[in-house]
This record gives structure tokens, sequence and C-alpha cells, in this order.
């Protein structure tokens, strides 16, 4: 598991050695990114409850509805203003990020000020998982085997959330979610054992990472 600083955008920093080729190449939906990971749904509810309720301050003071009113405008523009904030940061999230799958490993271009790519060979994944979103995008998180680990603070938010002690990447809000999880575990069983090895979905309640890869790639062997 290697991590190296890369100054390109959109492209690998380095060539691919011979024999190793590029299976897909995304970057997150920007849109998934704010509604999932910067909770943007939840922060417009919070900011529309606010205003009502600073509205029904003014009117339970005896204030008129145009004195209600104009109190909920006055405080409009900075509930916008952090919306605002919230989009543009998920929208260089996504913009700064762009996910590879070769047929050997996993590749994370990430990094807002300071762009990073790790490289995850398949040989240190132990298991993968899919949650898909009603939009088709999803996130698809993978496990190391014991052993491996890298910071959570290296990650984020590149990362299966809570999960501090044992870490997982996470391949987030990725556009045609179902595919590329398809597409990962055949190039996992491919270089691993040369057999398919589907990745289960995950339950949208716990939301595991999933799928023992090697405890099936043991199995196909056999």
């Amino acid at each position: 598991m290697t991590h190296e600083s890369a100054t390109t955008v959109k492209e690998l920093p380095e060539t691919l050695p011979d024999g190793e080729h590029i299976l897909w190449q995304c970057a997150p939906d920007w849109r998934s990114m704010f509604r999932r990971v910067f909770h943007g749904r939840s922060l417009m509810i919070y900011f529309a409850a606010l205003l009502i309720l600073r509205g029904a301050n003014v009117l339970w003071a005896g204030g008129s509805a145009k004195e209600a009113s104009v109190a909920m405008l006055w405080l409009a523009p900075i509930a916008l203003f952090a919306l605002a904030v919230v989009a543009a940061v998920a929208w260089l999230s996504a913009r700064t990020t762009w996910y590879t799958l070769t047929d050997r490993r996993v590749i994370m271009r990430i990094g807002i000020v300071l762009e990073i790519t790790f490289n995850f060979p398949y040989k240190v994944i132990d298991a993968a998982g899919l949650h898909v979103y009603p939009n088709g995008t999803g996130d698809i998180p993978f496990r190391f085997m014991e052993g491996e680990q890298i910071a959570y603070v290296h990650l984020w938010p590149h990362a299966r959330p809570w999960h501090f002690r044992r870490t997982e990447p996470m391949l987030r809000c990725v556009p045609d979610a179902a595919r590329v999880a398809d597409l990962l575990s055949r190039a996992m069983a491919a270089h691993m054992s040369g057999s398919e090895l589907p990745i289960r979905p995950m339950d949208a309640a716990d939301n595991p990472a999933i799928k023992q890869h090697a405890e099936h790639a043991t199995a196909h062997a056999a």
C-alpha cells in the first residue's frame, strides 16, 4: 500500500507497469456528494426550520405577518450562503477526485488543496461492498487484510464513516455504482483466483464492509 503526491489532474501520475491495464476511471457525482457526504438535504431542512422558527417567534411576540416575513428574509441570505459554501466544497471534492480501477489495483487521487494518490493492490483487499442510492450512484467500500492500515484523516471523505480503528477506503457516490462494483469484483477475482466473486450489497441500516474475498477465493481455488 503506497501513497504519493501528484500534480496532474484526471491522469495517473506515473505510467502503469507493462501488462497492467486501466479498466475504469471516473469522478464522484458532486450532487450526490452534496446530499450523501455533506448532508445537503438535512442542512436545507435545518435552515428551513430555523427560518420558520424565526418567523414564529416574531408572531408569538405580537408582531405582524409582515414583520415576521421581514425577520425571515434577514436570515435567509445567511442560510443560502451556508448552503452555497457546503455545495462548493462538495463540488470541489468531486472535481479534485479521480478513481481508477486497473486489473491489479484501486487508485484514488484525492485532495482539494494537496493532491495525493493512493494505490491499493488487490492483494491487500480482504472484503468489498456496495450501497446503491435511488439515482444509481453509490458507495463501494473495501476492507484491508489484517496488518494493513491507513489513517482515516488521510482519506476523508473517501472513507467509510465512523470506522476509525480499521479504516475502510470507499469509492464515494460513483455513477452507475452497481456496474463498477461488478467490474471491481471481476478484477479482484481474476487477479486473486481466476473466479468471479460477486460483491454483496450492503444493508443500508448497518452499512458493513462485506464480502470476505479471501474465503471465497479459497473456496473457488479448491
